[in-house]
């Protein structure tokens, strides 16, 4: 088998079964493991997957800037922001990150709620703007521009000095072992930030982040009390995050 039809064959795996071990790949393709892990890291540098220890995994499949990533499943943003809002009560303080999933959210927020909105998200900000009794306050830093956001030092500094009563949290990976990742340095060290200092955290993500990884750690699966997806839990097997102490809606 040439090396063209071993890597078609690795990424099949990895598509069907978002993660693959090496032994398991040089069994089924007859290979060593140094000739698999050859492979790996190629497919890795290439961007169509995430080498980790003894393996691979399936990268997060969301596009890096803004603008693109408000046009992906935007029907799946529907359906989690109307589950997230179940978590939100008058008067609390809501930390906000910049995600599209946990935008979609705050836009539904009813406008006649008393509440408290803290974010770094420029969108956030301005879609609030028509909300005459939630108090928005707005982070400063430097401006990332993929994100629409503000981060850096000052960011997190402030963010140091909340403590939200709940925290919505768009997430571009989560795997049990490998914990909740971002594509984004920067953008990664807001979110631990925010999971740090709230009482609560609400991940928003659609089910295909799921089992997936990315570079920068954020902070481990079992720190999230809750994970919204677009899937029905009922029909859809998510029992290892139940089994973890994580709440699925």
């Amino acid at each position: 088998m040439i090396k063209a039809e071993r890597q078609n064959l690795i990424l099949e795996y990895v598509a069907k079964d978002k993660k693959v071990l090496l032994d398991q790949l040089s069994e089924i393709l007859n290979v060593s493991e140094d000739t698999v892990r050859r492979d790996i890291k190629e497919l890795s540098d290439q961007g169509l997957l995430r080498a980790v220890r003894g393996g691979a995994m399936h990268r997060s499949p969301i596009p890096m800037h803004y603008r693109d990533r408000q046009n992906v499943d935007v029907e799946h943003k529907k359906i989690i922001a109307a589950k997230a809002l179940e978590f939100i009560k008058p008067n609390m303080v809501l930390l906000v990150d910049s995600g599209t999933s946990t935008l979609a959210a705050v836009a539904n927020l009813p406008k006649d709620m008393q509440l408290t909105v803290v974010t770094n998200s420029f969108p956030v900000a301005s879609v609030l703007e028509d909300h005459p009794k939630i108090e928005v306050l707005f982070i400063g830093g430097r401006l990332n521009k993929s994100s629409f956001s503000t981060t850096g030092y000052e960011t997190i500094q402030t963010l140091r000095s909340i403590r939200a009563d709940i925290c919505f949290l768009g997430v571009c990976s989560i795997d049990l072992n490998y914990g909740v990742t971002g594509v984004d340095y920067e953008d990664s060290q807001i979110k631990k930030a925010m999971v740090e200092t709230s009482k609560y955290i609400v991940a928003l993500s659609t089910s295909d982040k799921l089992n997936t990884s990315e570079s920068f750690y954020i902070c481990a699966a079992n720190l999230l009390n809750v994970i919204v997806t677009e899937a029905d839990p009922k029909l859809v097997n998510l029992s290892d995050y139940s089994n973890a102490g994580i709440e699925i809606r």
